[in-house]
């Protein structure tokens, strides 16, 4: 069978600017019959969902949380970022079984690389806001980029076996704070951002001073109220538009088994979002 074609799931998706990203990249890489759209899926509808577009001959799908998790027992393989996070954002499909992927670490590995940000630049341990399935994925990139320890800022210290399980796994040692932390001054050399839209905007007024480098994963909207306090008190932020490009790219040449230009894929989701 020959493959052509991709879809990224989840609920509610229609905002996504995945669709998007991807036919730049068809384009660009020449791709004729290429096509992303957006699929409607819960979990309790994943495998039926993944079993028609399988038959349908598409060629993999993207997902969101919290199908990242709920996929992993349909996979019959998957690659090292999925063991260390227990998250797949990727499905492959093919004739062996799914395979699946985890590009949001090497798309935020990407970011961080590209804002000159590592553990050689910035030895410090960095913050992590959050404890889902994204902070698990910070959490395996800053491994990456050279950290032994990181700080985790959560809202329910309590709540945060599955993160400490992803640090266990990639060698970092966690130190678990509670949600005031990110009020006053936060003078960390590299905060990253992993909660969901508005979670932080309570915050933003009690910021008296910043560190270095802010990362939020939000792109909508952007900035957020805590990345615009972080910018006012004289830190750097850059946000999730960055972090969806970079995956993307990386999602694209799994799938595709060519690697798109990450300029064409910026240049597309910038239009996009200055259209909303």
């Amino acid at each position: 069978m020959s493959r052509i074609g991709v879809a990224v799931l989840g609920s509610p998706i229609h905002q996504s600017l995945s669709p998007v990203l991807h036919a730049a990249a068809y384009e660009a890489l020449g791709l004729a019959g290429w096509s992303n759209r957006t699929v409607e899926c819960t979990v309790d509808e994943l495998g039926e969902t993944l079993r028609a577009l399988d038959a349908e001959g598409l060629a993999g799908v993207g997902l969101t949380m919290p199908l990242k998790r709920a996929v992993l027992p349909m996979l019959a393989s998957h690659d090292e970022r999925v063991r260390s996070t227990g998250a797949a954002n990727t499905v492959v499909f093919g004739p062996d079984g799914w395979h699946g992927a985890n590009t949001d670490v090497p798309g935020m590995i990407a970011v961080l690389r590209g804002q000159g940000v590592s553990a050689a630049t910035a030895p410090e341990p960095p913050w992590i806001i959050g404890a889902g399935a994204t902070a698990g994925s910070a959490l395996a990139a800053v491994a990456d980029l050279g950290w032994r320890s990181a700080t985790l800022v959560a809202r329910r210290p309590e709540a945060t076996a599955d993160v400490r399980a992803v640090a266990d796994r990639v060698e970092v040692e966690l130190d678990v704070q509670p949600w005031e932390e990110i009020t006053g001054s936060v003078t960390a050399a590299l905060v990253i951002s992993t909660t969901p839209a508005g979670a932080t905007d309570e915050a933003a007024p009690a910021l008296t001073a910043a560190g270095g480098l802010l990362f939020d994963v939000i792109y909508v909207p952007w900035p957020t109220r805590f990345a615009a306090a972080w910018r006012e008190r004289g830190g750097r932020i850059v946000g999730g538009l960055e972090l969806l490009v970079e995956q993307a790219v990386e999602q694209v040449r799994l799938l595709t088994g060519k690697t798109p230009p990450v300029e064409v894929l910026r240049a597309a989701g910038y239009t996009a979002l200055a259209a909303r």
